[in-house]
């Protein structure tokens, strides 16, 4: 079971990123699939999660109106468009399988795990 993130970078407050997430060795179709990230001295926190066929998502308030998740199952890949960035949205971004896809359910945790990719945003 792998997961691939990419897209991070350095960006100026309001620029916006696209990180990706590929993942293999497991059928993604199946699977809710989740970003998390942690900044600089807190707690990793759950960002969103999709559904298997991208049809429930959950996005944490602090990114709610930002950020949207999509996923192309042909690709094996989830998208996290991050737009109107600020400084505290810096952190490292993990892509992570599984979760559950619920508006009002926050994700507190996954099995599987991506290596992270550095989002920062300066001011």
């Amino acid at each position: 079971v792998q997961l691939q993130a990419s897209g991070g970078g350095l960006v100026q407050t309001g620029g916006s990123l696209r990180l990706s997430c590929v993942v293999s060795g497991f059928n993604s179709d199946y699977y809710d699939i989740a970003w998390f990230r942690q900044a600089p001295g807190k707690m990793r926190t759950g960002v969103s999660c999709i559904s298997s066929r991208g049809s429930t998502t959950y996005i944490a308030d602090s990114v709610k109106g930002r950020f949207t998740i999509s996923r192309d199952n042909a690709k094996n890949t989830v998208y996290l468009q991050m737009n109107n960035l600020k400084p505290e949205d810096t952190a490292v971004y993990w892509c992570a399988a599984p979760c559950y896809a619920d508006p009002n359910v926050p994700i507190m945790s996954s099995d599987y795990w991506g290596q992270g990719t550095q989002v920062t945003v300066s001011s």
